[in-house]
């Protein structure tokens, strides 16, 4: 019983000490001086404004189409004929060479059964013009003189009276002449010449193919003139003019080139609001089908000052700075490219920030970076 009077005696004398040590703790701490924590100031990369005359360009891209090409049709129908350059696609023809040759051998005997009976028709008729027009007789004459069954007919002698005309009319002379004029237009379209200089680029049949009047033969184009079709938008209509200048470069920018607007439609693309522009450009390296990007110069805004979009806040507000402190001022944008904004309404000499600054806010403490004293 003693002994525990004895251990409750101590526990309470080391209780009360520890106590009063603590107390001693706690009031040393209160009268401890806070520690000073130092101010971060971002160094940030400044630019000064300098309105001036700020180029208005439209990014534009499509694809390069042969600016003359020509689709080929059959419209009549036979074997295909192998001609001296062989049909496929990657051959060069001139102008005036043969594309295509279709067997007309059968159709070529009709035309000439006709041309025939033209003849024999003129012919039967000269008695009765040497009695009964004496005056006519010899220009017909020359006529048949000059009748050649292996070309062309020719036209027939103008009829200088009612009376021979009622007379040749009335013997079929005119009639027949027609029917063999329409049969050999017809005998032309078996064989399809180049009319112009260029290169076959789609070849759909082969030697000893049988030709249905209708159906597609090929595709043949000019491959020294192209053509890109791109769609601006409608705020920018009355801004293409058509010879103004182009500038157009590959996807990865490492070739160049330079066209002209050579046309602009006249209407607006209800669904997209965009209107379309013809771009011509001539260049060997060029290809049918090519991808290429256009920088259109749509006009140039007086007065303004061009800068990341990235710096343009949602409230059309960007960070100045006065007196090493962050701020914000309102502005007025009048473009929007991919990357760029162009502003009016910034005054000359107002210090702006050069990049983007993470976690910015107006009354943020900040310092010009070094490097920008030499820029």
């Amino acid at each position: 019983m003693l002994l525990r009077k004895i251990l409750l005696s101590i526990l309470g004398i080391a209780f009360i000490i520890g106590a009063v040590l603590f107390a001693k703790y706690l009031i040393a701490n209160k009268n401890k001086p806070k520690p000073q924590f130092e101010k971060v100031v971002k160094t940030v990369f400044t630019d000064t404004v300098q309105n001036g005359d700020v180029q208005i360009v439209i990014p534009a891209n499509g694809n390069l189409v042969a600016k003359r090409r020509l689709e080929l049709f059959a419209e009549v129908q036979g074997l295909f004929k192998l001609g001296r350059k062989e049909f496929k696609p990657g051959q060069i023809f001139n102008q005036g060479e043969t594309l295509i040759s279709i067997d007309a051998d059968e159709y070529y005997a009709s035309v000439q059964a006709s041309k025939s009976n033209l003849y024999n028709d003129i012919a039967a008729i000269m008695p009765d013009l040497r009695l009964d027009f004496p005056d006519v007789y010899q220009k017909w004459q020359s006529y048949l003189s000059g009748f050649n069954l292996d070309k062309t007919t020719p036209k027939l002698p103008e009829m200088t009276s009612e009376k021979e005309n009622y007379f040749i009319t009335g013997r079929g002379i005119v009639t027949s002449y027609y029917n063999v004029k329409n049969l050999e237009q017809r005998l032309v379209k078996y064989r399809i010449v180049a009319p112009f200089k260029g290169v076959l680029t789609e070849a759909l049949v082969t030697e000893g193919t049988l030709i249905r009047s209708g159906q597609k033969l090929g595709e043949f184009i000019d491959p020294t003139v192209y053509e890109m079709q791109v769609a601006v938008s409608k705020t920018y209509a009355n801004l293409l003019e058509v010879g103004k200048e182009v500038k157009l470069n590959t996807l990865d920018k490492t070739k160049s080139y330079s066209g002209f607007v050579s046309r602009v439609n006249g209407s607006i693309d209800a669904a997209t609001q965009t209107i379309t522009a013809f771009i011509e450009v001539k260049h060997s390296d060029l290809k049918e089908g090519m991808y290429l990007e256009a920088n259109l110069d749509a006009k140039t805004e007086p007065n303004a000052i061009e800068i990341p979009r990235s710096l343009l806040l949602e409230s059309n507000e960007i960070f100045v700075i006065r007196d090493s402190i962050l701020d914000l001022i309102p502005v007025k944008p009048v473009h929007f490219s991919e990357t760029t904004v162009v502003l009016k309404e910034v005054e000359n000499g107002t210090i702006i920030l050069k990049r983007q600054v993470p976690g910015a806010y107006a009354g943020m403490l900040v310092k010009p970076a070094l490097s920008n004293q030499n820029n």
